[in-house]
């Protein structure tokens, strides 16, 4: 099957409707809806997912109307909450799941070992002991395995081993699961004891979906609104090879985070950092302006159906959040690689 055909079986998966014995899932940090996606095109039946963002909770709900999705802090949130809402008694829950926000790790920030976002892992911990289910994955962004934090992540390796479970962690690069971008991030996933199961990672799936096969079926626009490039930047666009950033031709400046796609390679990990019209972002290989929102959704291996708050095809604010929406989101085909994964090895 071509990527497109591909993404559209696993969106009708994701639709299909559960059997009684499917797995149950709760995901936290659940942003736009990534690994809740994900886990749906796996086959699971997701019964709790907790955000505080309003975008991120809007986008929730406009897919999955009948998800019950709890908005709030999540240090707010009790493990009797939790199981009042799903129904649950302690145990019984087959996968707990959460992206824990990284920004405090990522090698694009400052890297602060003190930064107080390193510490939401914490209330994953926190909840995970108060509902010890048979399994956990836990992601977050491979600056937590270098350098400096390292330490840090050999705290967050014992904290999850001490909560009664064993844990095998590393990094995973999404392009060898089906998803057209090479992001890699750090998993953790983790078996609780009693169960006597020893958790592995996927192995490399597929060979790497290139852009081209990726965005073959949509059409080809020149122009998009609010996402030429600059006039002062046309210049520099032009002479850039795909796959390259604009430094290298320009080495002045913070025009690293300016990117042009190669078509013949997955893309690159797209960021949720983007500046209305012609600042930071991917730009597109033979047009002069940054990718659309159905491109970025395709790249990001979101279904083309998947529907995103206001109108991100034409205004710049949506089309922004939208974006940053993807870009801090666990690609869908990458969460069902892992929990299609967890069901077969753990379950």
């Amino acid at each position: 099957m071509t990527y497109a055909e591909t993404l559209a079986r696993a969106a009708l998966d994701a639709k299909a409707p559960r059997a009684a014995d499917a797995p149950t899932v709760i995901s936290t940090f659940a942003g736009r809806g990534g690994s809740s996606t994900g886990y749906h095109m796996a086959g699971y039946r997701e019964l709790l997912a907790v955000e505080w963002d309003d975008h991120a909770v809007a986008t929730l709900r406009l897919n999955y109307p009948d998800l019950d999705v709890w908005q709030g802090d999540i240090a707010q949130l009790s493990v009797t909450d939790v199981l009042e809402r799903t129904g649950l008694k302690v145990g019984e829950l087959d996968l707990f799941d959460g992206s824990p926000p990284c920004q405090g790790f990522s090698t694009s920030g400052r890297r602060a070992m003190d930064d107080p976002r390193n510490q939401l892992f914490k209330e994953f911990t926190r909840l995970l002991r108060g509902l010890m289910p048979r399994a956990f994955v836990m992601e977050n962004v491979t600056g937590l395995a270098k350098g400096k934090m390292k330490t840090v992540f050999a705290e967050i390796l014992q904290e999850l081993k001490a909560c009664g479970y064993q844990v095998t962690a590393g990094v995973i690069n999404a392009a060898y699961l089906g998803v057209p971008q090479a992001r890699e991030r750090v998993i953790f996933i983790g078996c609780r004891e009693d169960l006597g199961i020893t958790p592995t990672l996927p192995a490399p799936q597929t060979r790497f979906v290139t852009v081209r096969e990726a965005l073959a079926d949509l059409p080809d626009r020149s122009t998009g609104p609010a996402q030429m490039v600059a006039q002062k930047w046309i210049n520099v666009w032009a002479r850039v090879k795909p796959g390259h950033d604009f430094a290298s031709v320009h080495p002045k400046g913070n025009l690293f985070n300016y990117w042009k796609l190669s078509p013949d390679k997955p893309c690159p990990t797209i960021t949720k950092t983007i500046s209305s019209g012609s600042g930071p972002g991917i730009y597109h290989w033979k047009h002069p302006r940054l990718l659309l929102i159905d491109e970025l959704t395709r790249l990001g291996s979101f279904p083309g159906t998947y529907l995103w708050p206001g109108d991100p095809t034409t205004d710049a604010k949506d089309h922004q959040q939208a974006w940053a929406g993807i870009g801090n989101a666990v690609p869908p085909l990458m969460a069902r690689a892992i929990g299609l994964h967890i069901k077969e090895t753990l379950f």
